[in-house]
């Protein structure tokens, strides 16, 4: 087991109403009291959140200024709007509701509001993150786990970074998983698999001596693999809803990688993915998760016949360890196919015509390789490419 510092501030109010406590949470964290509310889509109006915010708000007479143009994959140029937006009005709270999109670019929004420069900078890694303001967060999407998380990914319409810190982390999320009950099926399922890309870029580590964790990963697994078939026939059961929406909470905030070294190389080469063609991110994570599995086993079968018999039951005395390695590979397949999600870059309409520069991309002449478990170097990005097909 490594060595590990963990530290997580968020307060996480859960369940049926919870999102009354908003005027309250806000009023403690900001001072000028005008609070920037970011959002997407008529869910805000439709779900009667903005109702109830505008009234929580009033009560502690908090001024409060509303976007609704996030889209998915943040964008570097709203990002900027935004921050130029914040210092104009002198507002120091930012309110995020919504999923994982909305969130982040109210995290990139916070970097950004306290620096003169450009808020790619901090994803460059040419700017240091220190500071931010604070923000807080009303989850409607039961995906990213962005409430808990210290991360933030945005695109500047040429490809997609990331940045890690806990000064980005939500003061307070509020997940009421009936905010989540009238998501349609394919959002449902698109949710569902980020998730369990969660889960399995923390699982599949090569560091020895974690049975805590490993455990406490397989029990995810397992009750995301159970519940989230179970929610795909049964989309308006509220206990179905909330084990998910607390599922992506656990599964990124950064509690089930606690000694071990996850991966990350599949979301890297994903980002490449959904920057160069717009794909939805959870869906990407499916065609990209499956092949890198294909390929890394091939390395470092170990951990993927550990996969497959305590995740699904497949006996090693019967089926050899290619077997094992193959049936896990095509149960986590069936997985994703009753979620409704595509499952190959064929299905998703896309051919191998970028797979060099995405590669290249991925492994920038900082970087070089991505990846934990087996460091991936462009060559290797464009194998799994290849298998995704």
């Amino acid at each position: 087991m490594l060595n590990f510092n963990y530290y997580n501030p968020a307060n996480i109010y859960f369940g049926r109403k919870e999102e009354q406590r908003v005027g309250e949470l806000i009023n403690q964290w900001s001072s000028t009291k005008k609070v920037l509310i970011l959002f997407s889509g008529d869910y805000y109006e439709k779900l009667g959140i903005a109702k109830t915010i505008h009234a929580e708000l009033s009560k502690y007479e908090i001024q409060y200024f509303e976007n609704g143009h996030v889209v998915p994959n943040p964008e570097l140029s709203l990002i900027n709007e935004l921050s130029a937006f914040v210092k104009e009005e002198g507002i120091d709270f930012i309110l995020a509701v919504g999923g994982g999109s909305v969130i982040d670019t109210a995290k990139a929004t916070a970097l950004g509001s306290l620096f003169d420069g450009d808020t790619w900078d901090f994803f460059t890694g040419e700017k240091e993150v220190n500071e931010a303001l604070p923000i807080g967060a009303i989850s409607t999407v039961a995906s990213s786990g962005s409430e808990m998380s210290p991360a933030t990914i945005v695109s500047n319409q040429e490809y997609k970074l990331g940045v890690e810190s806990e000064v980005i982390i939500p003061k307070f999320s509020i997940v009421n998983p009936e905010f989540t009950i009238k998501l349609p099926k394919y959002y449902t399922g698109v949710g569902t698999a980020d998730i369990l890309s969660h889960l399995l870029e923390r699982y599949f580590s090569k560091i020895d001596s974690t049975d805590i964790t490993d455990f406490l990963l397989e029990g995810a697994i397992r009750s995301t693999l159970i519940n989230g078939v179970k929610l795909m026939n049964d989309l308006e059961n509220y206990d179905l809803r909330a084990e998910m929406s607390l599922t992506a909470i656990v599964a990124h905030n950064n509690s089930l990688e606690l000694g071990r070294e996850p991966d990350w190389g599949s979301h890297r080469i994903e980002h490449e993915l959904s920057g160069q063609y717009g794909i939805v991110h959870g869906e990407g994570m499916v065609v990209v998760t499956l092949a890198w599995m294909k390929y890394v086993s091939r390395f470092y079968p170990k951990q993927f016949v550990k996969y497959g018999v305590r995740i699904f039951g497949i006996d090693p005395i019967i089926y050899s360890e290619e077997e094992v390695i193959a049936l896990a590979i095509e149960k986590t397949k069936e997985f994703f196919v009753e979620l409704g999600m595509r499952t190959t870059l064929s299905d998703l309409e896309i051919g191998d015509h970028h797979f060099e520069v995405m590669a290249e991309r991925a492994t920038k002449e900082d970087v070089q390789t991505i990846g934990h478990l087996k460091p991936l170097d462009s060559s290797d990005i464009v194998e799994i490419l290849k298998l995704a097909l």
